[in-house]
């Protein structure tokens, strides 16, 4: 089956790790969503529909576990070993979603990091971890990231990977209560033989 395949799935690279997201990680996931809000909030999704709410942890989890079963989302926490013990601690979430096989053997990836986090290297590690992964492991040919054109941060990160700017989107997702225009990037494997991760690494790029 396709599913048992790909999924639960591990990328390490030095102390950064990409780990399926669990119900036990409840309490660590709340807390650091909690120090972020304010950082987090203008990028937030939101959902536009009457009285419509975003789902809480636990609703975020089994439909993120459903969509792995189903082979279209890698469902994983960005996290990093800290302190004496080399104890993973959760620094934020990445999420490869509406992947599509068949000609297509595309997927799109999100993520967000700890603004104590930022600055590091961390995002940009992290989604050249998962976009080897998709590429080399899944044999997947392109993944696309949306981001909004006011999220500098954001935008910072995928062009020191080196994603193809492809324009912009209006209001392509519904953003902290509006309908917000974003830029599409996109990665296609052709594009980094050596790898994404090699490539970053080699321009200078690291997690430290």
């Amino acid at each position: 089956m396709l599913s048992s395949a790909i999924w639960p799935a591990t990328v390490e690279c030095g102390d950064l790790l990409l780990r399926p997201i669990y119900h036990r990680d409840k309490r660590e996931w709340l807390q650091l969503r909690q120090r972020n809000a304010a950082w987090l909030a203008p990028w937030e999704a939101s959902n536009p529909q009457p009285g419509g709410q975003l789902p809480g942890f636990g609703e975020m989890v089994r439909s993120l576990n459903r969509q792995a079963k189903l082979a279209t989302a890698l469902p994983w926490v960005i996290a990093e070993r800290r302190g004496a013990a080399r104890e993973p601690v959760i620094v934020g979430q990445l999420t490869v979603s509406s992947i599509v096989w068949g000609s297509a053997l595309m997927a799109t990836l999100g993520y967000w990091v700890d603004q104590g986090s930022a600055g590091r290297g961390i995002a940009p590690t992290a989604v050249a971890m998962a976009t080897d992964h998709c590429f080399r492991v899944l044999g997947l040919h392109r993944m696309e990231i949306n981001i909004r054109p006011e999220n500098a941060a954001s935008l910072r990160v995928v062009e020191k990977l080196g994603f193809r700017d492809e324009g912009l989107r209006p209001r392509y997702l519904h953003i902290n209560g509006a309908w917000a225009d974003h830029r599409s990037f996109a990665l296609t494997a052709e594009e980094v033989p050596e790898g994404l991760l090699t490539r970053w690494l080699h321009d200078g790029g690291q997690h430290r």
